[in-house]
């Protein structure tokens, strides 16, 4: 996300204003139906099209970005989106990049969950938090503890680890925070913490 994107009003930039920002929401929330789409039917999906899920995947991400190469190309934006996406790769082509590497990577379905629900509910609600005027302080604490029980909630489902929401809770929390110019925050908050569990996961298993 840019720099002087952070300092204004989201809903002002988006196209379709307050209509068109809700529209994004829903759609970031709506990303959450991606685990169970893949973990439930994407073996069948992608041996009805003559592939393995990964090249499936693959396929996916790669036709994402081809999309977005087009929209760059003819410098459009589409309802939902912010002005400044038109002259680099949107919060969607991340997410989509983002998401699909977890697929790729995440060894197994207990890690992969928790990263995408934090991508789709707590950026989100960091972002509604901070369009409400919080200080920096309570932005932090209050996505914390929501991304805490969004951890909590995939060690009573999926059998995520229990300790990992005391530190990964943070962790996304704060991979959301950096402002880089042209990489959004939509992938770095699910590709740090993806991150470490691929560097620490032998010590994982252990756990």
């Amino acid at each position: 996300m840019s720099e002087n994107v952070e300092l204004t009003n989201p809903v002002e930039l988006s196209v379709g204003g307050m209509r068109g920002h809700i529209f994004r929401r829903s759609i970031h929330v709506g990303l959450a139906f991606l685990p169970l789409i893949y973990f439930e039917y994407g073996e069948a999906v992608s041996q009805k099209v003559g592939l393995t899920l990964p090249q499936f995947v693959s396929s996916m991400v790669f036709l994402l970005f081809i999309i977005e190469a087009v929209r760059l190309k003819f410098g459009i934006t589409v309802y939902g989106q912010r002005e400044y996406e038109a002259e680099q790769i949107s919060a969607l082509g991340w997410g989509a990049f983002g998401i699909g590497t977890v697929f790729l990577l995440a060894p197994i379905e207990a890690y992969a969950w928790p990263l995408i629900l934090s991508l789709s509910f707590g950026d989100p609600f960091l972002g509604e938090m901070r369009r409400r005027g919080m200080n920096t302080r309570e932005v932090i604490l209050s996505s914390t503890v929501f991304l805490f029980f969004v951890w909590l909630a995939c060690w009573h489902w999926f059998g995520t680890p229990l300790w990992m929401a005391f530190y990964f809770a943070p962790l996304c929390v704060a991979a959301e925070w950096p402002r880089l110019r042209y990489i959004d925050d939509n992938a770095t908050m699910v590709l740090i913490p993806l991150g470490m569990i691929l560097l620490f996961e032998p010590f994982l298993q252990l756990m």
